[in-house]
């Protein structure tokens, strides 16, 4: 097919790489403005625009793009180069702009957003964090068919894959984005067969995955150790989850639950040489990889040696 392209972040990548090697004709490519990033806060390129241009496509990068809006300039200019380009559909992975109506009416095939969660369940800006942050056995890849709504369309394709008892936001994400390049290879060469019937989503089990904030990565022991750890595997790698000691934030990266715990949350139960363990509102959490500020990950061993907390201390509740 003849397609543009909307995306920024590597997940974005992924599925643009899985299209070009489907010999699909990529004719535009959106991707996000340049930001600031790094200690000297230069700008850097989304994942998208640096491959796109390392293939010699056409890149644009509307700030806007309703045509009525603040940036109605580019809207205009980019409503122009998309109906040159002519696509037969327009493929979506994490563009992070919402498409106006005259997007998604443009193309012949519709728009087809790559979502990384089995709608209905988890809409919305942060899907694979919120799955593993809620415990999830399982989650995968819908393919949907735009609408005006967020992430309403009716969906195309869909597959599952099990959420491990280890994974992280880190390595789920790079397993959905391959199954997602997967998909829509398979969406767009069953759907002109007409394979693939748009099945509505179900108005049961629709769940909002809202975009993760810094402020949530603060600890609060008095959740349980199951609901901590689970947090902090799904805030690896952004925002990193924190716990407060002694006015110093260190990030948890790796923590494990352990057993029924007699102590008040935050309430420091054991510490070296031994394991690290602090009292939670339903069992204890062992803390296993830190960060402490300036440094970098190490086994908690090493993280802390000389600056443990003692046995009895208390860690800051967040609010406190």
């Amino acid at each position: 097919m003849r397609l543009a392209f909307a995306g920024t972040p590597p997940f974005a990548a992924t599925a643009l790489h899985a299209l070009l090697a489907a010999r699909h004709d990529i004719a535009l490519v959106l991707t996000q403005p340049d930001r600031p990033a790094g200690r000297g806060m230069k700008l850097h390129p989304s994942a998208v625009k640096t491959l796109a241009q390392a293939q010699g496509l056409a890149v644009m990068q509307p700030t806007g793009l309703r045509l009525d809006g603040r940036y109605a300039a580019e809207a205009q200019a980019a409503s122009e180069a998309l109906q040159n380009a002519r696509p037969d559909a327009i493929i979506v992975a994490a563009y992070g702009l919402i498409l106006p109506r005259w997007v998604l009416d443009l193309p012949r095939w519709g728009c087809l957003n790559i979502h990384a969660s089995l709608l209905p369940r988890w809409r919305g800006a942060a899907p694979i964090q919120r799955a593993i942050e809620a415990g999830d056995r399982e989650t995968g890849i819908t393919i949907m068919q735009m609408d005006a709504g967020l992430d309403t369309g009716a969906c195309l394709l869909m597959r599952s894959t099990p959420i491990r008892a280890d994974d992280t936001t880190a390595s789920l994400h790079d397993r959905l984005a391959v199954l997602g390049g997967e998909l829509i290879v398979e969406a767009l060469r069953r759907l002109p067969e007409g394979e693939l019937q748009p099945m509505p989503q179900p108005d049961q089990g629709i769940t909002y995955a809202h975009k993760i904030e810094k402020h949530e990565a603060a600890l609060d022991w008095r959740n349980s150790a199951a609901v901590l750890e689970q947090r902090v595997r799904a805030f690896d790698p952004f925002p990193g989850a924190t716990l407060n000691d002694r006015g110093s934030a260190v990030k948890v990266w790796r923590a494990a639950v352990h057993g029924a715990s007699t102590g008040a949350p935050g309430v420091v139960l054991s510490t070296l040489p031994g394991p690290i363990r602090v009292a939670c509102g339903d069992g204890a959490l062992e803390l296993l990889e830190l960060q402490r500020p300036g440094g970098r990950r190490l086994p908690a061993a090493q993280a802390l040696a000389g600056v443990a907390p003692a046995v009895g201390q208390q860690l800051a509740l967040p609010g406190d």
